[in-house]
């Protein structure tokens, strides 16, 4: 999911559980215009950097423990990430309702 700098939705892909959340990111991209991605370590690919990178947006993804030169990233842009948590619990507790209103449905 992307979100704008309140927490807005603009663009959403509904996956299994079993998918890469960093697989879906190029799709998420597309038309995106924005300054900073941010994004938790499970979105440090190369990949995904390189496009970062082309589109001329600054990638704020710590990187994993894994790789051999680690890279600078803005730690004070990071914390803003919190707003893209926030929607998810938003979502998550008013999960409830959604599932009673498709029941309703059928």
């Amino acid at each position: 999911m992307t979100v704008d700098e309140y927490g807005i939705p603009a663009s959403g892909i509904v996956t299994s559980g079993t998918v890469a959340d960093c697989s879906q990111a190029p799709l998420l991209m597309e038309d995106l215009e924005a300054e900073a991605f941010l994004a938790d370590k499970a979105y440090d690919t190369n990949e995904l950097l390189d496009m970062l990178k082309e589109a001329d947006i600054t990638a704020v993804i710590p990187p994993v423990k894994s790789r051999k030169e680690h890279r600078a990233y803005n730690h004070e842009l990071y914390r803003a990430r919190h707003v893209i948590e926030n929607v998810f619990r938003a979502l998550k507790h008013r999960r409830g309702i959604a599932a009673r209103c498709a029941s309703i449905r059928l």
